[in-house]
């Protein structure tokens, strides 16, 4: 297992990032390039040791390999132990570990509230050196409300995005989409008013009627993004319809409609797909 430990300056991928390496293949990437490269046969040589051997590396990415960011990566090559990995079991998004430099590298779960990153330079960590990381958090909460084309091409997008997908549909042959969770066309608006304030909502069901039922009970959430499917001409009713049930400007202006970056004007799903991901990824 490689892990960036530390970056200084302009580097491919930030700390925690990790990338697994056996005999014939890897899963993962901190970045490629040379630094990639490089480590990749490293890695392989140290399978050659026992497990639980591992070193700590240092490489200013300019001088050193000629990659033109010319950051400063500290990298973590181990051999992992898997007699010592039960903790993983227990890990969830969010949480910290230590990070516990021994005879053998050890990880445990551990309190946050010591939480001590490691720096890029200076000493490098040796035998009894321990360290707090956070794992990486949960992905932004995406609610996407219709398993049709569109829905279909942005569930299938998001895949590997720093987005964790709830996706719906109230009808019976939507239940053949991996993923889709099937919802009565009342209940649907209740899943909608529940989001939270980091969650991202969008909104393209087989129904104006429940699309709107939907929209309506996501301006009543705390939503980031509220996105809704469809045309300057229904977004125009839509509002108007809004106002009338006592929505002020401040809760309309949280509607996006048409969804996806500005300027990307295709409208085949893939195209919405993406241009409509890359809005949300664009959230601070």
């Amino acid at each position: 297992m490689v892990t960036i430990l530390a970056v200084e300056g302009s580097a491919p991928r930030g700390a925690g990032t990790r990338m697994l390496v056996d005999a014939d293949g890897l899963w993962g990437t901190i970045g490629g390039g040379q630094l990639e490269h490089l480590l990749i046969e490293q890695s392989r040589l140290i399978l050659t040791h026992p497990p639980g051997t591992w070193r700590v590396q240092d490489y200013p990415l300019g001088p050193l390999l000629g990659q033109c960011c010319g950051g400063r990566v500290r990298v973590l090559i181990e051999n992992v132990d898997a007699t010592r990995l039960n903790w993983l079991d227990r890990a969830v998004p969010g949480q910290c570990i230590e990070h516990r430099f021994g005879s053998s590298h050890i990880d445990r779960i551990a309190s946050c509230e010591d939480e001590d990153p490691i720096s890029a330079r200076g000493d490098k960590p040796g035998v009894g050196t321990v360290s707090i990381e956070r794992l990486d958090p949960p992905g932004r909460p995406l609610l996407l409300f219709g398993a049709g084309h569109v829905g279909r091409a942005i569930a299938s997008r998001a895949t590997g995005l720093p987005l964790a997908l709830s996706w719906f549909d109230s009808r019976p042959e939507a239940a053949t989409r991996d993923g889709v969770m099937l919802v009565d066309d009342a209940v649907m608006p209740e899943c909608a008013r529940d989001a939270g304030d980091t969650a991202a909502i969008l909104v393209l069901t087989h129904d104006h009627g429940l699309d709107y039922r939907l929209t309506a009970a996501a301006l009543r959430s705390r939503a980031c993004f509220i996105g809704l499917i469809g045309s300057q001409t229904k977004r125009a009713r839509f509002l108007s319809r809004l106002r009338g049930e006592g929505f002020g400007d401040d809760d309309l202006s949280r509607l996006t409609c048409p969804i996806g970056l500005p300027g990307v004007t295709g409208k085949e799903p893939e195209v919405i797909a993406i241009a409509a991901l890359a809005q949300i990824l664009s959230l601070r």
